[in-house]
Formats: C-alpha cells, structure tokens, sequence
C-alpha cells in the first residue's frame, strides 16, 4: 500500500527506485578515488624509478606498506563501522584516503611516501568495508547482487583509467607529480561522493526506517576454530591467486617498457583530453593499456563469470582452470619474447573464473553467523600476500636485473594454487559436494 509520504514525496522520495539508485552511484563513486590511487603508483612506476632514482624493491613497498595497513585496519574495520554507523565511519575512512593520497603527492623523501601510503591504506581497504554496509543498508532484499556489482564495476573504472592516463599525465605535464595530483583529486570527488551520500542517507532513513547492517569483514576469533578444511583450502587458495595477480600488476607496466619497449603512451599530437581517448583506443599498443587488460576483463565479463557459477555450480572445478591459467600465462611473459597481449588476455580469463567461483564459496562452507569472520579473515591473509609478493617482485628485479625470476615466482604461486584447488575439491567431495553441486534456484 502507498502510504501518504510516498505519494506527496513525488518520483524522488527515498521509498522511490529513483532514489534508491541515485544514492547507490554515490556508494559506488566512494571506492573509485581509492582504487585510482592505489593503481597509479604501479602506472607509473617507470618514471618513479627514474625520477626518485628509486630502485623497483622501493616501488614494491609503496604497495607492501598499503597491505601493511591494510591487514591492520581489517582487524577494526568492521567494528569501528558497526560503532560509528556508516555514516560517521565511512567519512573517517574517506578522509584517511584523501590525506594519505594528497601526503604521497607531496612526498619530498621515500620515508614520506611510506607513511602517505600507509595512511591511504588504513583508510582505503576498510573504506569498502563501510561501503558494503551501505549497500546492504540499502538493497537488502532488493537489487543487492545488481548494486554490489555496480560498486565493483565503478571502481574498477578508477583502476582502468589509473594505467591508461598515469603515464600520459605525467609525459603531458612534465613530472610523476601531476599523476599523484590526479590520484589526490579523485580521492576529492569520492569524498564530495560521501558528503552526498551521508546527506541522501539521512533524509532517507526515517522515511525507510533503515537499520545498519554488518559489514561482512568484522573477525571474530573464537569463530575460526569452527572453519572446515575446504575453507582453509579456499583462504590458501585466495592468497597464492590474488599474489600472482595484483603484485604482478604493479610492476607489470615498468616490465612491459623495460623488456619489450613498449610505448608509455600512445604516439599522438592535440589536446590532452584528445590524447586520453588515443591511450584508450590504443589499449594494446601501451605499457599501462597492456596492463589494464586484467581490469578491463573484469569489468566486462565478471558478471557473466558469476551467472556462469550460479548456473552450473562446479565451483571448485572452476578455480582448478582458473590458477592452471596462470602457469603459463606468467612463464610466456618471463621465459619468452611473445608479445605479453596474448598471456594477459588469458590471465584476464583467469581473473574472471577464480574471483566469481571463489568469494561466493564462502558462505556455503561456513555457518551464516561466521560468515563475517571468515571474510575479514581471508581479507587479511590475502593482503598479507600481496604485501609480501610485491616486496619480492621488486626485489627479484633488482638482484637479477630482469623480471624472469619474479614471473617464475608467480607461476610457481599458480602451481601452489593449483595443488590447493585440487585438495579443495577432494574436501569438498568428503564434506558433500557443495560447491561443486549447488546452484542459484530460480525465483
């Protein structure tokens, strides 16, 4: 029944879809600064080495002391959410990214640069955890797989435009700089985002009598020694995956100019907005375009990866293919001279089956009230790999003064995921067989 407030408030009152969907483009517009952010460091990590005479182990750990704070604010994260409200919380963690990014932009030292990034982490990673609490605050029940795969889309967006305009920004205006001006600007509009967001939310919540809602990531201790075998093999499996990915990518664009030679920019002549839209029409043409083929295939094809898990189950099947993926794909790149367009192609493939079989496993495997601690518990041990594994890719750089021997470390990551998926699978045969049969029910 249509109550009196829902008629006088018109097409826009927070009971509306209009409503509903504005605010949810704010939610989502809270991550975008954030991963732009993050990205742009491994964008241009070829001119930070050349024009901070930095060796690429220092570049590395621009990412490890991210993953440091990272797996620091997971731990209160999801509490301090919970205690703040989403409100109050999210615009604490927005604020974090926006000092920690407008710190790394003025960074006179390596030092300097440490500390902004690990402020910009502390804030970032639990950032998206408010930010799934405000999606289930407002689409529990309705549209909530549609709205978190928007937030995801639009945030990856952030990273897409990170490794095809951070090298561009910085040969147009002369220095690094700029590009970690760009990164400080971004953050700025997802905080205005925020403002929005909190100014929507309050008009809204008397109106829909909303309630927060956990965030999902809050670690409870006494919950893990509950967690089956098939889980630990889902959490080893996450970490070996998400480190031969994400440290991979945040030197991938220095590997691609420094083997091959490729461009850091598509050759173009006009203005800098005209020579953007080159960059991206010349994605596989550049350094940074090359590297964003994961992000791209991930934008695109994510969704179809989760119809395809929600159709066919065979969950642990698919993370099987999926780290097999990697193997070659990393030892092409490190062992051969073919064109690295053709390997990331695959590994974007593979980035689309692990992460949509993967993180849906989760609540199938442990009981609906663990479910926040298992996934703030493998939050952080994923981190704690990508801290780790970036530090060991620039440092492998350094020793061998080739990128042979960190693409050998990160197949040898696929074979280890590999080994856990298989022993996935034969746990999960002995515990029932759920990932492997269940699939989503029709409505």
């Amino acid at each position: 029944m249509t109550t009196t407030d829902e008629t006088t408030g018109g097409a826009f009152h927070p009971s509306r879809a209009l409503y509903r969907f504005t605010i949810l483009l704010f939610i989502a517009s809270l991550s975008f600064g954030s991963y732009f952010a993050y990205d742009i460091v491994g964008a241009i990590a070829p001119s930070l080495v050349e024009e901070l005479h930095a060796s690429r182990g220092t570049v590395g750990t621009f990412f490890t002391m991210y993953s440091i704070a990272a797996v620091l604010a997971v731990l209160v994260g999801g509490m301090l959410t919970d205690k703040l409200g989403t409100r109050k919380a999210s615009l604490l963690f927005s604020i974090l990214v926006l000092a920690g990014a407008a710190i790394v932009w003025q960074a006179k030292s390596i030092p300097a640069f440490f500390i902004g990034r690990f402020i910009f982490g502390a804030g970032s990673e639990p950032l998206v955890v408010a930010q799934s609490a405000m999606l289930a605050r407002w689409f529990k029940n309705k549209e909530l797989a549609l709205s978190f795969g928007i937030a995801l889309t639009v945030s990856r967006i952030g990273s897409l435009f990170a490794f095809n305009t951070g090298e561009l920004i910085t040969s147009y205006f002369g220095t690094f700089r700029a590009a970690l001006l760009t990164a400080v600007a971004a953050c700025a509009l997802s905080l205005i985002g925020n403002l929005v967001y909190i100014f929507m939310d309050r008009r809204g919540e008397k109106a829909r009598k909303l309630k927060d809602e956990s965030a999902g990531d809050k670690i409870v201790f006494a919950d893990i020694k509950e967690f089956k075998a098939s889980f630990w093999y889902v959490t080893f499996l996450c970490f070996t995956f998400y480190s031969a990915v994400f440290p991979f990518t945040n030197l991938s664009t220095d590997m691609f100019v420094d083997k091959w030679g490729i461009a850091r920019t598509a050759a173009g002549e006009g203005s800098f907005l005209a020579r953007v839209f080159s960059n991206f029409f010349h994605l596989f043409g550049t350094a940074g375009g090359i590297t964003s083929i994961i992000i791209f295939a991930s934008m695109i094809f994510a969704p179809f990866g989760g119809r395809l898990v929600d159709r066919i189950g065979k969950r642990a099947s698919l993370m099987v293919w999926g780290s097999l993926i990697l193997i070659p794909c990393h030892l092409l790149m490190g062992v051969t001279r073919i064109y690295p367009v053709w390997p990331m192609i695959a590994l974007g493939v593979a980035f689309v089956l692990v992460p949509a079989a993967l993180w849906p496993s989760v609540p199938l495997l442990v009981r609906k009230e663990r479910v926040g601690t298992a996934f703030g518990l493998m939050t952080a041990i994923q981190n704690i790999g990508l801290g780790g594994f970036s530090l060991l890719n620039g440092l492998l750089r350094d020793a061998t003064k080739s990128y042979t021997a960190s693409s050998i470390m990160f197949a040898s990551l696929g074979i280890l995921g590999l080994i856990f998926a298989f022993l996935l699978k034969r746990a999960d045969g002995r515990e029932g067989g759920i990932l492997e049969t269940q699939r989503q029910q029709r409505a």
